[in-house]
């Protein structure tokens, strides 16, 4: 029985989210330009999304560009920028054929204009679909996720729009730029780096973590595989014992 036969379709994550790492370190070991990595980055970008929405997962969240990402080289901004750009218009034909609905979360306005031009139109083209949700988290960061939503929440209680006393776990969720995203189940992370690097910090309060010495340009089906078989081992408790779960 090979690994894809061993999944139990009813078990699967309702979201999974990637930490997308180790395209440069694969491009320099194999003697390239980091922006190489990042070109067959893509391709894992490309089957990730396929086998999610063969096995029918719901939501898949790509941690794409960070708005730490922008402290580095121009030049590799500048390229990944460029990749965003083409990878969005290639892959809309797929996007419309598969039925996937294309989401960004982050400060997107810190984008270049082409890039947001481009993404609009996705998001515009893509709304209605409804097989599976793929959000590419762009320009961002958690924590400025999380003083935005402190910000608005401060205004409203100020301008008393709500109560200090209505401040609940619903009320911060729907101030997240993921407000309409269920919280994460399964977190994976690739390259062998075991943090979370400012990704999604309140959604995985309960996820599984699960990380592999994999580069991303190398993650195939199979890694993925191993990765759901791995959570469908774990016994999810969210604060309960074993014995009420059972």
């Amino acid at each position: 029985m090979n690994l894809k036969e061993q999944i139990n379709t009813d078990n699967l994550p309702n979201h999974l989210a990637i930490i997308m790492d180790g395209n440069g370190r694969w491009a320099k070991q194999k003697g390239f330009l980091r922006t190489l990595g990042h070109e067959n980055g893509v391709k894992s970008v490309r089957t990730t999304i396929s086998a999610c929405v063969k096995l029918g997962i719901k939501n898949l969240t790509l941690y794409a560009f960070s708005t730490e990402n922008w402290n580095r080289p121009r030049l590799e901004v500048e390229m990944l920028m460029k990749l965003l750009v083409k990878s969005l218009k290639k892959e809309l034909p797929t996007f419309t054929k598969n039925n996937i609905k294309l989401n960004a979360i982050g400060d997107l306005s810190l984008l270049p204009e082409k890039v947001q031009a481009q993404l609009r139109e996705v998001l515009d083209q893509t709304k209605d679909n409804t097989q599976m949700t793929l959000t590419l988290a762009l320009s961002y960061g958690s924590r400025a996720e999380l003083i935005k939503a402190v910000k608005e929440i401060s205004f409203k209680v100020k301008n008393n729009l709500i109560s200090e006393a209505d401040i609940d776990e619903s009320v911060i969720n729907n101030h997240l730029y993921t407000s309409d995203l269920p919280d994460v189940d399964l977190l994976v992370r690739t390259s062998g780096e075991q943090r979370i690097s400012n990704f999604l910090l309140w959604q995985i309060a309960y996820s599984e973590l699960y990380f592999t010495e994999v580069l991303w340009p190398d993650f195939t089906e199979e890694e993925l595989y191993k990765a759901l078989l791995t959570y469908q081992n774990r016994e999810r408790r969210f604060g309960k014992t074993s014995e009420q779960i059972k």
